[in-house]
């Protein structure tokens, strides 16, 4: 263990990695705190610049950039009432009321604290649970990963809302495009129609940029920037009694968070909002929240930023993306030749214990970058999205040449920005579509290698207690959400 844990430091010691690391970081709080900017599309955006870089460094330029990017959010949410990630819509609450009274300056303050003690939990808890996991999935054939992805497909119910069939038709259209190319088992022809740059499939890095970072431009230039009123920053920093005040619901904010963001699909806003809730149960000053109480404003920055690091469990350990983000960072693991999972903790621990020495770094990274550039980052709510968006498109464009040379991948982008525009419009969510995108290959994969195992016998697939119990979370979670589908239609 010590040669391993050797190797891994010697592994991230490198100039590069230290600068990337803060350099990841650095650009998510901005793009964090940029209205419409969201975290997913700034990882996206900076996916393709991963290419040249060692496996470790491009990594952990993304993981700083969601870190980054989830703190990010409330500076917005608290000095303009705008939220700049989802996860930071309920810092609005009270963080915003502490603005308008002159209290901005301190509510900035507990929001990082609160963020950074967040995440430091979130990524202790990955190192100790993602190993774990790991070595119980070794057990695992193809049979058993096949039912542990189909299970992990029914994550699309819990990322759907409550479009449930939409998210199952954008899923089934991930689905259709993942297989598109050249069936490496019986060597036809799929869904090509006749493109040969189709023969190798859809790539994941322009289908991704198209997606999710087009349709925002696109609806941007449908609609009048309206001017947005700034609230500069005033007022008195938080002080030691304030961290005190809000410890206790700062630690019980991050539980929350590393729990329910270990669940695929929950993200950080429902772990913020029952974070608030729990917090103004349990608080002496419970009435106040909503009108600038600070403890709100922790329990919320608490709640999503303790789901950074526990997104990352079922990644590392299964190879399952738990949201939109991660399932950018798994494509980033490919790219590079690596399949996160049990065989990864096997094949590559002192990469896995490097990545880990550059997750705990990342939390003190993140806070002194958002201790010291807080002021100049809140200026980035004043910037016309007329100026910042048409720099985004050149940066899209770039991304999806760069991954092959060849100008049809940047029409796939521009015809998945479409897409995903319609999208938008319809209010079908994304990310069963991606989830879908990602996982179809893996599924299918491992459907096939079962069936040549058993000579085309379906019985393999219940023939392990591993299978039956995946089986058996898939019957109950079907049951839960008929019952709830139900219960929602004689609701209405």
């Amino acid at each position: 263990m010590i040669e391993i844990l050797q190797q891994a430091l010697f592994i991230f010691a490198t100039w590069q990695n230290v600068l990337l690391l803060a350099l990841g970081v650095f650009i998510g709080t901005f793009v964090g705190a940029v209205p419409g900017m969201t975290t997913p599309m700034a990882v996206a955006l900076t996916l393709p610049f991963t290419f040249t870089l060692s496996p470790v460094s491009g990594i952990l330029l993304l993981l700083g950039v969601y870190k980054g990017g989830i703190y990010g959010g409330s500076i917005t949410a608290i000095l303009i009432n705008a939220p700049g990630t989802p996860a930071a819509s309920c810092t609005v609450l009270d963080g915003y009321p502490l603005a308008r009274r002159g209290e901005a300056r301190r509510a900035l303050d507990i929001a990082l604290y609160a963020s950074c003690i967040a995440d430091f939990m979130s990524n202790l808890a990955l190192i100790l649970c993602a190993g774990f996991l790991a070595s119980l999935a070794l057990a695992f054939g193809s049979p058993e990963v096949f039912t542990l992805i189909l299970f992990s497909l029914t994550i699309i119910a819990s990322v759907s809302g409550d479009q449930l069939l939409k998210g199952l038709g954008s899923a089934a259209f991930g689905l259709i495009l993942a297989i598109v190319g050249l069936d490496l088992v019986y060597g036809t022809n799929r869904f090509i129609f006749g493109e040969v740059e189709l023969m190798s499939g859809l790539n994941f890095i322009p289908v991704l940029i198209g997606l999710f970072a087009l349709p925002e431009i696109i609806a941007f230039y449908g609609r009048v920037e309206v001017a947005r009123e700034h609230n500069p920053l005033a007022g008195r920093g938080a002080g030691l009694d304030d961290l005190r005040k809000t410890l206790k619901t700062i630690i019980r904010g991050s539980a929350i968070g590393v729990i329910l963001g270990a669940i695929p699909g929950i993200g950080g806003a429902p772990a913020a909002f029952l974070s608030y809730s729990e917090a103004k149960r349990t608080s002496k000053n419970g009435d106040n929240f909503g009108n600038g109480e600070i403890e709100g404003v922790a329990a919320a920055e608490s709640g999503n930023n303790g789901t950074a690091g526990a997104t990352l469990i079922p990644l590392l350990a299964l190879g399952i993306p738990g949201d939109i983000t991660t399932a950018i960072i798994l494509g980033a693991f490919m790219i590079h030749g690596l399949r996160p999972g049990p065989l990864l903790f096997q094949d590559n621990l002192s990469l896995i214990y490097a990545l880990f020495i550059g997750i705990m770094l990342s939390s003190l990274y993140l806070f002194a970058i958002g201790k010291f550039s807080i002021r100049l980052i809140s200026r980035i709510a004043d910037i016309p999205h007329r100026i910042l968006f048409p720099i985004v498109l050149t940066l899209c464009v770039f991304g999806a040449y760069a991954v092959n040379n060849t100008v049809f991948d940047i029409g796939v982008m521009f015809v998945m920005g479409l897409f995903g525009f319609m999208m938008l419009k319809l209010k079908i969510p994304a990310a069963p579509f991606l989830i879908a995108f990602i996982l179809g290959p893996m599924l299918e994969d491992n459907f096939r290698q079962s069936l040549l195992m058993s000579r085309g016998s379906w019985s393999i697939f219940f023939s392990s207690p591993i299978c039956w119990f995946f089986w058996l979370l898939i019957v109950v979670f079907v049951f839960v959400l008929v019952r709830r589908g139900l219960s929602i239609k004689l609701a209405d």
